[in-house]
């Protein structure tokens, strides 16, 4: 019997066949009594139902103008915006249509290639069309299963022998089945097509999965940037978020729901390294924050983002949401709006840098 029968099971009343309300004991007057209680639960019951699903029926910018207002604490101006959440909510809304290609995790990979080198991506083990038991056995015994369209869809196999390909493929489909976009309304989301695949496991000396680098990457366009890091640790245990500026100095700001760590992580020892990508990645774009691995000398790429926490995160201090905003509005001041026109020569454009990067990072680590 599955989960939900035995919980079913588990509040009928022995002798009456009624539901027990909250799975309480005591006698229940009448069939007809609990089949009244049934259609008709209690209001408040009614009323969350039905805030949670009207919610899928409200405009976009209604939407998030709303869950702006729940999670940060105020309502946004999202014509005139000057925080970083107000403009990340006019992304959202309004994204460039370079976002959907580069935010799928699969489709990213060709533009990583090319800016910065192949050297610098976890290796693909498969992107099969469909997840058949063929594929599964062909998996090595330790494998990460992803999808690409949205966050969160992330399998850790340590060893593939404790579990099974029945249990991956319902993993699968469930997340396959899911449309990212309602939940968040990036509106970007809506053009990547679910797949799934497989990538090579990433574990530190120590067996764990390395931390999460998210370099946030404000007014490259060929010029200077300045960037904030944001070390999450520890994804799958319990996880803690620090805030860094260039120089690896932990500052005082929370973002989103990430405590802070009671010791500040160690600075990489291939910082100016993980910069460097981080900036190279980064240049065609006034704002993205790019997330990265530290792995022992290597360096690996995560993903691209460019409406993180859909508008909603809130900082702590307030101020820091305003200060982000600042960097944000001067880097459009100062290069326009990011283009909409996008070409390999674009692509193409400091190769000789991302040459030089992967030379460095290969002689470093004693790679050839």
């Amino acid at each position: 019997m599955n989960e939900q029968g035995s919980l079913r099971q588990s509040t009928i009343k022995e002798g009456t066949g009624a539901p027990c309300p909250r799975g309480e004991t005591a006698d229940i007057p009448s069939r007809a009594a609990s089949a009244k209680k049934a259609i008709h639960p209690p209001p408040v019951r009614l009323s969350r139902q039905l805030l949670h699903w009207i919610k899928f029926f409200l405009p976009d910018a209604v939407f998030l103008f709303f869950s702006h207002k729940r999670r940060v604490g105020r309502f946004p101006s999202i014509r005139k915006a000057s925080t970083f959440n107000e403009l990340i909510l006019q992304r959202c809304l309004h994204p460039d249509p370079r976002f959907a290609h580069l935010t799928d995790k699969l489709a990213v990979r060709s533009y990583v290639e090319r800016k910065v080198g192949s050297y610098f991506l976890i290796p693909l083990i498969a992107a099969p069309v469909a997840f058949t038991r063929e594929v599964f056995d062909s998996l090595p015994p330790s494998f990460a299963m992803k999808a690409n369209h949205g966050c969160g869809f992330v399998e850790v196999v340590r060893d593939k022998s404790s579990t099974s390909f029945e249990a991956l493929r319902r993993l699968a489909e469930q997340w396959l089945s899911i449309n990212f976009y309602p939940a968040s309304r990036e509106r970007h989301y809506r053009h990547i097509k679910p797949r799934l695949y497989f990538e090579e496991l990433l574990l530190d000396h120590n067996g764990k999965v390395p931390a999460d680098l998210k370099f946030h990457c404000f007014g490259s366009r060929y010029g200077r940037s300045t960037v904030y890091a944001a070390v999450i640790s520890d994804r799958f245990g319990e996880p803690r978020g620090d805030i860094f500026d260039a120089q690896w100095n932990r500052l005082d700001i929370a973002v989103g729901d990430y405590k802070r760590s009671d010791s500040p992580p160690p600075r990489p020892r291939n910082l100016s390294l993980l910069l460097e990508v981080a900036m190279l990645l980064s240049d065609e774009f006034n704002y993205v924050r790019v997330d990265l691995y530290a792995l022992d000398d290597r360096i690996y790429f995560g993903e691209l983002t460019f409406t993180p926490g859909a508008g909603v995160f809130p900082f702590i201090p307030d101020s820091a949401d305003y200060a982000w905003g600042e960097l944000f509005l001067a880097a459009e001041s100062r290069n326009g709006v990011d283009p909409v026109s996008w070409t390999p020569i674009l692509w193409n454009r400091r190769c000789s840098s991302c040459r030089d990067i992967a030379t460095r990072t290969r002689r470093n680590s004693g790679h050839r």
